[in-house]
């Protein structure tokens, strides 16, 4: 009964160390892109394809979408536009965008994703010309993960079931509040005391 405790004690410390790390120092994932290509690495060992790998609420752990969810959705009010390789090997279009109040973001535009959308939809400062957008936020811990974007003709409130099913419909979510499974997976270890 001690071992557990003390198991999940550390479990606990070390998922806070991390979500703070992630969370206040944005830059901290950079520190650790050797450990994302092992992780890439031992994933494709494993047969596993890194369109398959699940993008999580960098605050929560929330499965938000699939690596095959990603759409390259570009736009020219974007003030740059990089390809980078965040999923094993795959490229994905990240763009920066700066809102009213000078704020940037880098996003990746997604086709789908489990996220919470808060209609109505604005037509007014929209990145992307001719869509009206909503905020996106995390539906388990309620993070702003990005915006949610739809035709502006479109009524301003629409079903989630509307926005999924339909082929004009895309997620702009920010790069630093998002993270891979396999990144995830490469933070945390068992310590050798624990495993016996």
């Amino acid at each position: 009964m001690c071992a557990w405790l003390l198991t999940n004690m550390l479990w606990q410390l070390t998922v806070q160390y991390v979500s703070f790390m992630l969370l206040f120092y944005p830059s901290a994932h950079k520190l650790g892109e050797a450990c994302v290509a092992a992780a890439a690495a031992e994933a494709q060992d494993r047969g596993a394809s890194s369109t398959d790998t699940l993008i999580l609420c960098r605050a929560c752990g929330h499965e938000l979408a699939l690596g095959t969810d990603i759409r390259s959705v570009p736009s020219r009010l974007a003030l740059s536009s990089r390809n980078d390789t965040l999923l094993g090997g795959r490229r994905v279009n990240v763009q920066l965008f700066e809102n009213p109040h000078g704020h940037r973001f880098e996003v990746i535009t997604f086709r789908k994703a489990d996220v919470t959308q808060h209609w109505p939809a604005d037509k007014r400062f929209s990145w992307f010309p001719g869509f009206s957008w909503t905020v996106a936020t995390c539906p388990r811990c309620n993070t702003h993960l990005g915006w949610a974007f739809q035709p502006s003709d479109w009524p301003d409130r629409i079903t989630k079931t509307n926005f999924k099913e339909s082929e004009h419909t895309f997620l702009a979510l920010i790069t630093h509040r998002l993270l891979t499974e396999d990144f995830a997976s490469s933070l945390l270890m068992t310590p050798k005391s624990f495993s016996s």
